[in-house]
């Protein structure tokens, strides 16, 4: 097997690995895509990013939903309406401040969730295991680092018994700590 050479300035060159990660992205978004082909003529990608921040943060407030989400709250409650009658989601006044409203998924959003999450697991394996074992090693160890350095938590492992697809970090905290 011939031996890779390093170009001269490639260790420090910020485009090359800027346009690599952007091509990686695009393959992740097509992936993505995909994962939620069988559920999209009832949610759109918006909508399931709204079943997954449910799904890591359990039962929220509509004005702290909106937050998460950043976008403002009237777009939150239109896309929790379609959630809804979906049957994806439900709502119910907070007992403490009746106010408010206290947002939460249905058994059926959850199995939702959880199917596209595996449905995109499958198929981000299936592409890891075309690499190499070394280009896997290399590759465990830059993307850790490039999520590290954009402050993104770890995924859960396949065997994790409480699988948060996304881990959006509040405060501080990841946001299913919270």
């Amino acid at each position: 097997m011939a031996e890779q050479q390093t170009p001269k300035g490639a260790l420090d060159d910020v485009d090359a690995v800027t346009r690599a990660v952007l091509t990686a992205s695009r393959l992740l978004v097509a992936v993505s895509a995909r994962s939620l082909a069988a559920v999209e003529e009832r949610v759109t990608v918006a909508q399931f990013r709204m079943l997954v921040v449910l799904s890591t943060r359990g039962t929220t407030k509509l004005v702290e939903l909106a937050e998460l989400l950043q976008v403002a709250p009237s777009t939150a409650m239109r896309m929790v309406d379609r959630l809804i009658a979906a049957g994806l989601a439900d709502r119910q006044a907070n007992p403490v401040n009746r106010r408010e409203t206290l947002l939460r998924l249905t058994e059926e959003g959850r199995r939702t969730v959880e199917e596209v999450t595996a449905r995109r697991r499958a198929e981000i394996a299936a592409i890891v295991e075309r690499l190499r074992p070394m280009e896997r090693l290399a590759l465990v160890e830059a993307l850790n680092a490039f999520n590290e350095a954009g402050g993104e938590p770890p995924a859960p492992g396949a065997d994790d018994p409480e699988p948060h697809p996304l881990g959006w970090i509040t405060d501080g905290t990841l946001a299913h700590d919270a």
